[in-house]
């Protein structure tokens, strides 16, 4: 399921509802930053700090001052209107610990797939395990400091993404920023699973 009935009442005295949002992405890009930065709850976090072992098989190139790394998940909460919340699930970024991904999307509305335009290529791994496993994602491009800017319709040919797939920009670190791109998200997977439901019927 994509959705589950929270116990809490919403504004009009009806069930509040929860969707279950990805946060994926290469190691890195700023997974954690965001759920941290829009979490109404004090994050769930499995950071542990990198180990001299860990570069043999970790990819640090570009995030030289990184000295943390998921190891399960991030988890935070936040609500979009009155009665609808969304629970994010960061996932980890290093290729040794995708094992855990199809174990955390089970039930995903959708997902977010954060991007580095100095890195791109590390979020191909995403882009694809959610293509495949038709599951509605955005590509939000991190803007972080120092990088070259592109406009999203570059990103999106960059990445060969599918036609409609909306590519956004956002500041991981800025809560209204994110909770922007948690929007086109919810919106996104909406249109996504309206279009399936009218082609099961016609």
């Amino acid at each position: 399921m994509a959705y589950e009935r929270s116990d809490s009442p919403g504004a009009d005295g009806g069930d509040a509802l929860a969707l279950k949002i990805l946060v994926a992405g290469g190691f890195g890009v700023g997974k954690t930053t965001l759920v941290g930065a829009v979490s109404e709850i004090r994050p769930l976090r499995t950071e542990e700090r990198l180990s001299r072992a860990g570069e043999l098989v970790d990819d640090t190139g570009g995030v030289d001052r990184k000295t943390t790394t998921t190891v399960a998940m991030d988890f935070g909460r936040i609500t979009i209107r009155a009665g609808l919340s969304l629970y994010l699930f960061g996932t980890p970024g290093q290729d040794r610990f995708w094992f855990l991904w199809d174990e955390l999307s089970q039930g995903a509305l959708g997902a977010v797939v954060l991007a580095d335009t100095r890195r791109l290529e590390d979020c191909f791994p995403a882009v694809d395990y959610f293509e495949h496993r038709k599951i509605p994602f955005v590509v939000a491009v991190n803007c972080f400091e120092g990088a070259r800017s592109y406009g999203a319709r570059d990103v999106s040919r960059a990445l060969d993404l599918d036609r409609g797939t909306p590519v956004v920009l956002c500041d991981a670190r800025d809560r209204d920023s994110g909770k922007e791109v948690l929007i086109r998200v919810v919106e996104h997977a909406g249109r996504m699973h309206t279009a399936r439901l009218l082609d099961t019927v016609g």
